[in-house]
């Protein structure tokens, strides 16, 4: 199954019109997001870099993926993409929540991740990482949490209406949520999760229960 999929991935890919990648602006930082590694190919390295705009392409409204050679468009695909290249293949998930997985797979099946423009959000997110790791783990601590906490939530609001359905009713009875928010809470928890989302993103972290709902 997993090779099928590969499969049917590399053939979404299409070739490029090679044209150069934009520097990155400041103001892209939250739709747009650059990647890049480099890696030997024809007896020489080449910069390999994967270029997402998040929200979906102006004409068609897809998120595409975009891999540039050395600056220049070679390829691009809708997400979830694979490309091939020398070596192995560059392998590009995201959310709507921002990017999930950018990573250089090897043939012998290793794994490199590819770094972020230092401009781009999760560049900017990487070095705070770097140059603060205890405020940074506190904040990984807290977006983890504020997830839980809106999971949890949802689960409670959500299984009451669905337990009053009848055959589910008759089946095992109904279930009356202990949790009952103001819609103003509730709002609140929703923008909680969403930025509590967006900052895991940048770190290219995803778990199926807490981000599945941002997954795609």
């Amino acid at each position: 199954m997993s090779s099928w999929s590969d499969r049917r991935l590399s053939r979404r890919v299409k070739p490029g019109d090679g044209r150069p990648l934009k520097p990155f602006r400041w103001w892209q930082m939250l739709r747009r997001s650059v990647l890049s590694i480099s890696l030997p190919a024809g007896g020489r390295m080449v910069v390999h870099s994967v270029e997402v705009m998040h929200g979906g392409d102006l004409n068609t409204g897809e998120v595409m993926a975009r891999l540039y050679r050395d600056g220049r468009l070679d390829a691009e695909s809708r997400v979830p993409a694979h490309f091939p290249v020398e070596g192995g293949v560059i392998e590009v998930r995201t959310s709507e929540a921002g990017m999930r997985r950018c990573a250089f797979v090897a043939d012998d099946g290793s794994e490199h991740q590819l770094v972020p423009d230092p401009v781009s959000a999760e560049g900017r997110r990487m070095r705070f990482a770097r140059e603060h790791p205890g405020p940074s783990r506190l904040i990984g601590a807290v977006s983890i949490l504020v997830l839980l906490i809106g999971v949890g939530v949802n689960l409670l609001q959500v299984a009451e209406p669905i337990s009053q359905i009848p055959p589910i009713a008759d089946a095992i009875g109904t279930f009356e949520s202990p949790v009952d928010l103001p819609l103003w809470l509730n709002i609140s928890l929703g923008l909680a999760a969403a930025v509590g989302a967006t900052e895991r993103a940048l770190r290219m972290r995803y778990h199926w229960l807490l981000d599945s709902g941002a997954g795609t």
